[in-house]
């Protein structure tokens, strides 16, 4: 049962020739959108970039990584910063909605791009967890590395997520970019999708008319096998 309060408010009902009028003045708007996110791209490609010389070693499937082993031959690496303390039974639950939407990293490789997740828990936790999960990408453990402390994302043994995007020269890794909070959300297409519904995701923090439904933000955000049996009731951050 939905645990959204039902809409007291509805968009107004036009005719077919009122909504073609708006929906092509609203489409302006998009496409305005589109072309900034273009900008932002273009600047994206014009930051400078800083080496990565620390030796880390991670903890893998097939046993221990390099970062450079890490890009598994291609070029860029996209690495998501998992949320898993080493103390928790199960990773974040944000983290886990962003990683349930990675699927098969074909396409990306095909631009020389591949994909991880490394979390702070150890290893053997992280591939039980992913099992559970289902996911297929490699999820690597920077367990007993100062990894997460030196990429901002574990400061006083707090975790933050995050995403790291690197490239490699040969055998020399460089980080180009990172964002964190609302700036991952380009990984979670339901938060798109759900952008382009008349209630869009339905927080409190959205701009929405009066009457549309709202429950605070992030709270119903849940481990995709848990939605069933229970309602979320806490945050993605632990």
């Amino acid at each position: 049962m939905s645990t959204i309060p039902a809409p007291t408010s509805w968009p107004e009902v036009v005719s077919q020739e009122e909504w073609n009028r708006v929906q092509a003045r609203h489409l302006k708007l998009e496409k305005a959108l589109t072309r900034m996110r273009d900008a932002v791209s273009a600047s994206r490609k014009r930051l400078p970039m800083v080496e990565i010389t620390t030796p880390y070693v991670f903890a893998g499937e097939e046993g221990s990584a390099t970062l450079l082993d890490l890009f598994n031959g291609h070029r860029q690496l996209i690495l998501q910063h998992f949320m898993f303390h080493p103390d928790w039974d199960e990773g974040c639950t944000g983290c886990s909605m962003m990683a349930d939407h990675i699927g098969p990293l074909a396409h990306m490789q095909a631009r020389d791009t591949t994909y991880v997740a490394v979390a702070r828990a150890p290893f053997a936790k992280l591939a039980g967890f992913r099992q559970r999960m289902g996911w297929e990408f490699p999820f690597y453990s920077s367990h007993g590395t100062s990894f997460n402390e030196d990429f901002g994302v574990t400061v006083d043994d707090n975790e933050d997520q995050g995403m790291s995007f690197l490239v490699r020269d040969g055998d020399r890794v460089f980080r180009t970019h990172f964002t964190t909070g609302r700036g991952v959300e380009d990984a979670i297409s339901t938060f798109v999708l759900l952008d382009h519904t008349v209630f869009g995701r339905q927080e409190r923090f959205e701009d929405a008319p009066a009457g549309w439904p709202q429950t605070e933000m992030y709270n119903w955000w849940n481990l995709h096998d848990r939605y069933e049996a229970e309602p979320a009731t806490t945050t993605s951050h632990h």
